[in-house]
């Protein structure tokens, strides 16, 4: 590819944002151009894949801050250069040697594009897409099934192994999956999305719940059962007088992600009950009156006043 073709490219209209975009910005603009313009979508529509093959191209190269920096130095000589002559009218075409000091402007392109224009062929472009997994998909692992038109000889099935442990917006690699070229196929990069779960949540390797207990067992103290994510049961002590809010550890429970294991953290909420009816209500009662001598708010009130 010559350096005219490519100088020639407004990688910022093609995604349709500003040359001062922010990462935060330019990121934006692909997701919603990508998801539009996703092969999926668009079986079948040559002019659609040229499209979302552009856009990933411009964005391979705005979201990588080196890339950018070098691309926008390079298209900026060029068009200081290359679209009016020196002063004094001898400007014939040819090379701009004599613009560039004596340098090759198409230097800067090829740190851009890997490698020097004419040094031999290049792998076909790296294509980026989107899949969401549940909770415990990420926690444990699983297999993508895709479904991707990334060759452009039509839909094509790709597997990907997604490892255990994975966070939300984590990113895997299938090598050889990418668009196609005459060195070879570029790699397909797959943006992995979690679903949150409805009881369980993560702090780095530790998974985490809370546990609603009754007051009873707070008071009491208890041996309860607890749910892991592997869908089995661990028990538990809860000791008599335990508080909402006391965090309770069960060792080696949590993510396993290489050679660390994160423990499972349960925290304990008394629930208090809505109604109190007939020996319950009369039990309650009983207990307020033994207990009325109890001020829990003294140190409260002292330290308010501090």
């Amino acid at each position: 590819m010559a350096a005219k073709d490519l100088y020639e490219k407004d990688f910022y209209q093609v995604l349709g944002v500003s040359p001062t975009a922010s990462q935060t910005e330019i990121k934006s603009a692909y997701r919603l151009k990508a998801k539009d313009l996703h092969p999926d979508k668009n079986q079948g529509d040559p002019a659609r894949e040229e499209k979302f093959k552009a856009v990933s191209e411009a964005y391979d190269i705005l979201s990588d801050s080196k890339k950018r920096a070098e691309y926008d130095e390079a298209r900026a000589m060029f068009e200081r250069g290359g679209f009016r002559a020196p002063t004094g009218g001898g400007f014939q075409g040819g090379d701009f040697s004599d613009l560039f000091g004596g340098g090759n402007p198409q230097d800067i392109f090829a740190n851009l594009f890997g490698g020097g224009m004419r040094r031999g062929p290049r792998k076909g472009a790296d294509l980026q897409t989107e899949a969401t997994i549940t909770f415990k998909e990420s926690v444990f692992g699983t297999t993508l099934d895709l479904r991707l038109n990334s060759d452009g000889n039509g839909p094509q099935n790709i597997s990907a192994r997604v490892p255990a442990g994975v966070n939300d917006g984590a990113k895997i690699r299938v090598k050889g999956k990418g668009a196609p070229g005459e060195a070879g196929p570029g790699d397909l990069f797959i943006e992995l999305h979690v679903k949150p779960h409805t009881i369980f949540s993560r702090k780095g390797e530790n998974l985490l719940l809370t546990l609603p207990v009754t007051f009873a067992e707070a008071a009491l103290g208890a041996d309860l059962k607890v749910p892991t994510l592997a869908g089995d049961d661990v028990t538990v002590r809860l000791a008599a007088g335990t508080p909402t809010g006391r965090v309770l550890r069960v060792k080696g429970r949590g993510i396993k992600k290489g050679a660390v294991t994160g423990d499972l953290l349960i925290t304990i909420e008394v629930q208090v009950p809505r109604r109190l009816e007939g020996k319950a209500l009369d039990a309650i009662k009983t207990f307020a009156k033994e207990t009325a001598s109890d001020d829990v708010r003294a140190e409260f009130f002292t330290k308010a006043r501090i």
